[in-house]
């Protein structure tokens, strides 16, 4: 076991998929000489040389669609769009081409991509490096979406998604990025794409996150420990499929759910969460479902105290809850 922060455990990802098959490249914006705004993939051209660490013009239509049509050929791309924010250029690529091949060709052809991205606030990004772009490619069926919150998930969910036949948006919270450190073993291991993980047993009420809201939702359950409340937290972990099974299961032993997320509060996919309970849970439920999250603005705040504002805190997250416990 080593104790390693999540970039540090999306690079090893990426180092030994590579290792291990050579269909398999990297493409993006200052990935190859520069090693990524965020080094995710330093030291790896000189490794595997400018045809599998490829640094891409800037256009993230060109790197999706390139890479589409490279995973119709039997390589197996990772995508890197510099910031979450950027992404929409290659919109139309990922959601009519990539998510709908499957589809279209009845089965004859896949796209097996994987689109990594930093998204999230935190960072002082302001307007342009800080969006949470989740639910919009939550809508789209055929399209899978992850959102690791530790370094052993990262790994984990990175390598399974790369060998996912199908295409996989990979969304890694940028403030988590050196934040967060936790043990990964050394072996070779898999998280399964699909599946929750709960991250601490309650019995009060339930708190569902992810990302960086994993982390302030543990410390802030920590906090109501002290009171008397015991919450459960559960990691989502995939964000598209979602783990209905371990949604339901957790609301039906506490009666009471909390959903965190920094996304826009009006069709966040809190909203998505609220009515799978409501239509399959619903006699279960004590108190309503409550969802916390950012606000309906157009953009975050470069200023610190707006930002700080714009985003769910552990004592914000922890007040939600003190009041759902006193229902």
């Amino acid at each position: 076991m080593s104790d390693i922060t999540i970039i540090e455990a999306i690079k090893q990802a990426i180092d030994e998929i590579m290792a291990a098959d050579e269909r398999v490249f990297v493409f993006g914006e200052d990935i190859g000489v520069r090693g990524g705004v965020f080094r995710a993939t330093e030291g790896l051209q000189e490794k595997y040389g400018p045809l599998r660490v490829i640094d891409s013009p800037l256009a993230e239509s060109v790197i999706v669609g390139a890479c589409i049509g490279a995973a119709m050929n039997d390589t197996l791309p990772i995508a890197e769009i510099q910031f979450a924010d950027f992404i929409f250029p290659a919109f139309n690529q990922i959601v009519s081409e990539a998510a709908r091949v499957r589809y279209r060709t009845n089965g004859d052809f896949g796209v097996p991509i994987v689109i990594r991205t930093p998204y999230g606030g935190g960072v002082h990004g302001a307007l342009y490096h800080s969006q949470s772009i989740e639910a919009f490619f939550c809508h789209v069926p055929g399209l899978k979406v992850v959102a690791p919150a530790t370094p052993y998930d990262a790994k984990g969910l990175l390598k399974a998604s790369v060998e996912d036949p199908d295409p996989v948006l990979f969304l890694e919270h940028k403030r988590c990025y050196r934040l967060i450190r936790g043990e990964v073993p050394a072996e070779d291991y898999r998280v399964p794409l699909g599946k929750a993980a709960v991250r601490r047993e309650g019995s009060d009420l339930s708190v569902f996150a992810y990302g960086l809201m994993l982390h302030h939702a543990l410390e802030a359950a920590e906090s109501l420990a002290v009171e008397g409340v015991n919450a459960e937290v559960l990691d989502l972990r995939t964000l598209r499929p979602l783990d209905e099974e371990a949604i339901l299961a957790s609301t039906r032993k506490t009666g009471k759910v909390l959903i965190v997320h920094e996304d826009n509060l009006t069709g966040g996919l809190g909203g998505e969460i609220a009515a799978l309970i409501s239509q399959h849970a619903f006699e279960y439920l004590d108190a309503p479902v409550t969802r916390l999250a950012g606000p309906d603005a157009p953009a975050m705040p470069y200023a610190a105290t707006l930002e700080e504002a714009f985003m769910p805190s552990p004592a914000s997250i922890a007040e939600a809850m003190r009041q759902l416990a006193a229902y």
